[in-house]
């Protein structure tokens, strides 16, 4: 039987840990989809975010949408986007995580994967694997080793580290990502 797969990116997660493991962010994600699937079905890939306010941060907001028309022109990939709320006069990030969390738990009961894969080392989401597990599902969890919970990985069925090796051949430009860095 063909294994279904859903991957579910915790994209602020994902950004930090790129930047701050490889000072680049050009990740070819059809590429990277591909390569955690393996040889099994890839039923989607499901990428959450904040949408950046175009008023605090103009140019990073510009660059948020280039990437994120990138995003989605990438098959089978959806774009899940949540907002910022003014905290003590700081932007914080509200509703992503309870966002991927009831997809998650929506498309397990509906059967719609039987494979889930967590791109995310946060500890908020090892109470969500653990539930769609007791559903009969396998859950894995792609993380990079300087920002995963322990309770994750005791959670997670099977493991993926992001490191080098497994980023090796999934970038979309070496040159493009020099000049955005030299640029910073």
């Amino acid at each position: 039987m063909e294994r279904r797969v859903a991957i579910f990116i915790d994209g602020s997660n994902l950004y930090h840990a790129l930047r701050s493991n490889f000072r680049r962010y050009d990740l070819n994600f059809a590429e990277f989809t591909s390569k955690l699937c393996s040889q099994r079905r890839l039923f989607r890939t499901y990428y959450y975010n904040v949408l950046q306010d175009p008023t605090q941060r103009p140019d990073g907001y510009r660059e948020q949408q280039e990437f994120l028309d990138i995003l989605r022109k990438t098959p089978y990939l959806e774009v899940r986007l949540g907002a910022t709320k003014i905290a003590r006069g700081i932007p914080v990030e509200k509703g992503i995580d309870v966002m991927l969390a009831t997809d998650l738990l929506y498309f397990a009961w509906n059967d719609f994967y039987d494979v889930a894969v967590l791109v995310s080392g946060d500890s908020d989401f090892a109470y969500a694997l653990q539930a769609v597990k007791n559903m009969g599902k396998h859950v894995e969890v792609a993380y990079f080793e300087s920002g995963v919970s322990k309770d994750l990985l005791d959670v997670a069925d099977d493991r993926h580290l992001l490191d080098r090796d497994f980023f090796r051949g999934l970038w979309v430009s070496r040159r493009r990502t020099k000049r955005r860095i030299a640029s910073e």
